[in-house]
């Protein structure tokens, strides 16, 4: 869902990824087969030491995560329709896969005319998908590079399209945005191609008393001790959760949109206004970001939402719990900033700092909070 747009604009906007979930229904694919290929008691690919340096790259070494994205079937039907059905775009074209987990994105494009495929993958999965391009008879097109995409040299000098699956939860989190970035400026040719070439970040709020009496004022009286200083922190950090669309008090507003083809890696950093008007009277507890992603070069406009009025992703949504409670009038707005940058220490991580205000009949607030994404 996207600002100022009704529900009927943003069906036809996403219309590919409603068939992709009316697809996904028939059993027309097999997502789960990378999984099943996979032998988990391989301890020659799973073995060995690891560094604190290495746990990004070592927690996609498991199979779990894996068969979490490959069974999101907006994810992954998505991109599928988006290869399957614009074949004009891969055909005798060279492409590079960033970030290509199991290959399922690889396999695609070489089954729609890829003339070759590159297929980068730092983690130890990078010996899977080796092993899935051989079993699927695609070692003549699909090359597997097992390496960081900063790090290795292309056997070309340059590639017609980048695809990649790197949004995070609140689309930048662990930051393979830049890795994206990189291999685009590195690698694509003039006028070349990235996979989806849109994505847009959105805020709205919710009513959520249960789950916060739960979560975050249960630390202030635990069997009559207070324990206020783990609600501090637990109030620091956001929550990815599904969020039942009922509880949506306000409109959704456009935060930020990326243009991958054009935009620079410093983009990913920015402070956003924000106004957030109440559609009933109720009260506010948190306020709830999600992403869209677009594939706007298609024969089709092709994309999926990831907003809590969307079919479930394993993006799920993101959940900023507010230090106050808002008492909020229908017609009244929450106004205020976000401002996203990456942690210094850990670029894959992001600080968000939220000022926000309420001047209305009932409640009158004005505050900052800070939040770690970790």
């Amino acid at each position: 869902m996207t600002q100022a747009m009704s529900p009927s604009k943003v069906s036809f906007q996403f219309e590919d990824a409603d068939e992709t979930i009316e697809e996904a229904a028939t059993g027309s694919s097999n997502l789960e087969e990378d999984s099943i290929m996979c032998d988990p008691h391989d301890s020659s690919i799973f073995g060995g030491d690891k560094t604190s340096a290495d746990y990004y790259f070592d927690s996609y070494s498991h199979f779990g995560i894996h068969e979490e994205m490959l069974k999101d079937v907006v994810r992954t039907k998505t991109y599928q329709n988006v290869i399957y059905k614009n074949k004009f775009l891969f055909k005798d074209k060279i492409v590079l896969d960033v970030g290509a987990g199991t290959g399922i994105l690889s396999l695609f494009c070489a089954k729609a005319g890829a003339k070759h495929v590159f297929a980068v993958e730092c983690s130890q999965m990078a010996d899977m998908a080796q092993e899935i391009v051989k079993a699927n008879g695609f070692s003549n097109v699909i090359t597997v590079l097992k390496g960081k995409v900063e790090e290795i040299e292309l056997p070309v000098p340059q590639v017609d399209i980048i695809i990649s699956e790197w949004m995070g939860y609140f689309l930048l989190y662990e930051n393979m945005l830049n890795t994206v970035l990189y291999a685009r400026d590195k690698w694509l040719v003039t006028n070349g191609i990235v996979l989806p070439d849109n994505a847009s970040l959105h805020l709205t709020a919710i009513e959520d008393s249960e789950y916060k009496e739960d979560k975050i004022e249960f630390w202030k009286n635990v069997y009559g001790f207070d324990m206020s200083c783990i609600r501090k922190q637990s109030m620091m950090e956001p929550l990815v959760d599904t969020v039942d669309q009922n509880q949506i008090v306000t409109n959704c507003q456009l935060l930020k949109n990326m243009n991958i083809s054009k935009m620079t890696s410093g983009d990913a950093s920015f402070t956003a206004p924000f106004k957030l008007v109440s559609e009933r009277d109720d009260y506010i507890h948190a306020l709830v970001a999600y992403f869209d992603v677009s594939f706007s070069v298609c024969h089709k406009m092709t994309g999926f939402s990831t907003g809590p009025r969307s079919k479930n992703t394993h993006w799920k949504q993101t959940l900023l719990y507010l230090e106050d409670v808002l008492t909020i009038c229908q017609g009244e707005f929450v106004v205020g900033t976000m401002t996203v940058t990456q942690n210094k220490k850990n670029p894959r991580d992001i600080d968000i700092t939220l000022k926000y205000s309420l001047n209305g009949r009932r409640c009158n607030v004005s505050t900052t909070q800070e939040y770690k994404m970790r």
